[in-house]
């Protein structure tokens, strides 16, 4: 934006219901500290575990952050938000502590920085919708086939674009199929990896390597979603790609393809504690060490993914280099983690475009994309 340009004003939604609510947190932080504040002004949102919410800043969620990452939660605020859910008034609407009702500043724009189920799978985008307020990534569709792993995979399926070999068990065939399921399952052979359907950052997925594990590992998975799904392990080196959207109906556009290296021997696979906690325990490569035309390959799959779900904003591909060169998908992420160590935005950063930049590009194209169907 020009120095000239008005200023708009963002909110900023964090936390949220899913199990992903401190990775939440982390991303609000990133970007509060990143955004542009002569371009923005941010109100920033906080939602807590049962769905209030509140305002909250960047000193608030960084204290809360500095006692336990991989635990924080935020538990509310001096005065609760509500939205209003209708055209032509899109002022915060805010309550305190003794019900009383003030009007805070008019929304130009919404950045939902919420993970996981409530806030990535179009529950929040179709709240937006609904007040009519304009929102980075995503919209409801988009966001809900790209949090289920099992239609997600149907997409591409669809669109041409190569999935390894899974099952998908659901609720009432684990309660009135279990023998069955079971049988499907095995037959992927060993290792496998038992993952809730509909949950991410790592959260209730287990490597299984014998028969003896696999039940508890579905159970575990069972206890994020009641539907679930298992993949076969695939030999090959996970490689990543973002996407970031077109302006005005323009293609969108892939990032350098990056690659994390797990090198701690304590991590089988790249896990919640790697991903976010540990410091030691991944190496980032970006560009990924691919020869040229498998990185532009890999990079024109990685559009190819985000049109398969209609996407819109911005995504993260990831897939699986095998060693007999072809390129699995195993699953976008419509709001990848967006920390200042977070894959998307390094890999963005690698391919030139700053953290800065990159959060004023998702919130310009959220502002010339139209509500409603499209």
């Amino acid at each position: 934006m020009t120095e000239n340009a008005q200023k708009k004003t963002v909110a900023l939604l964090c936390g949220g219901r899913s199990s992903e609510h401190p990775i939440s947190l982390i991303t609000a932080v990133g970007v509060l500290g990143a955004i542009d504040s002569s371009a923005y002004d941010v109100v920033t949102i906080g939602i807590t575990k049962d769905g209030r919410w509140y305002l909250t800043n960047l000193e608030e969620l960084s204290t809360i952050l500095d006692a336990a990452p991989a635990h924080a939660e935020f538990t509310g605020g001096s005065h609760q938000v509500f939205l209003p859910l209708g055209a032509g008034d899109s002022r915060v609407h805010l309550v305190d502590a003794d019900g009383n009702l003030e009007y805070g500043p008019a929304l130009d724009v919404v950045f939902p920085l919420i993970h996981g189920p409530f806030g990535e799978d179009g529950t929040i985008q179709g709240l937006l919708e609904l007040a009519e307020l304009p929102y980075v990534g995503c919209g409801v569709t988009a966001s809900a086939v790209g949090m289920d792993k099992h239609f997600m995979k149907v997409a591409f399926e669809s669109a041409g674009l190569e999935v390894g070999p899974y099952e998908v068990v659901t609720d009432r065939q684990w309660t009135h199929e279990r023998e069955e399921s079971l049988k499907r399952i095995t037959a992927l052979g060993y290792p496998m990896f038992v993952k809730p359907t509909r949950a991410g950052s790592s959260f209730g997925i287990t490597k299984v390597d014998k028969f003896e594990e696999l039940v508890p590992a579905i159970e575990e998975a069972r206890r994020h979603d009641a539907k679930i799904i298992v993949e076969a392990g695939i030999v090959g080196r996970e490689i990543e790609c973002g996407v970031l959207d077109g302006h005005h109906g323009d293609m969108p556009r892939a990032s350098y393809p990056g690659e994390i290296e797990v090198v701690d021997e304590n991590h089988g696979f790249y896990d919640f504690d790697a991903k976010y906690i540990s410091k030691s325990s991944a190496v980032t490569r970006c560009p990924a060490d691919l020869p040229k035309d498998m990185q532009e390959r890999l990079r024109a799959l990685a559009v190819k993914a985000f049109l398969a779900l209609d996407g819109e904003g911005l995504s993260r591909a990831d897939f699986f280099y095998t060693p007999d060169g072809r390129l699995v998908i195993n699953e976008v992420n419509t709001m990848p983690g967006f920390t200042p160590i977070s894959m998307y935005k390094t890999m963005w950063e690698n391919t030139g475009i700053s953290y800065t930049e990159l959060i004023d590009e998702l919130l310009t194209l959220a502002l010339e994309r139209p509500l409603g169907l499209r």
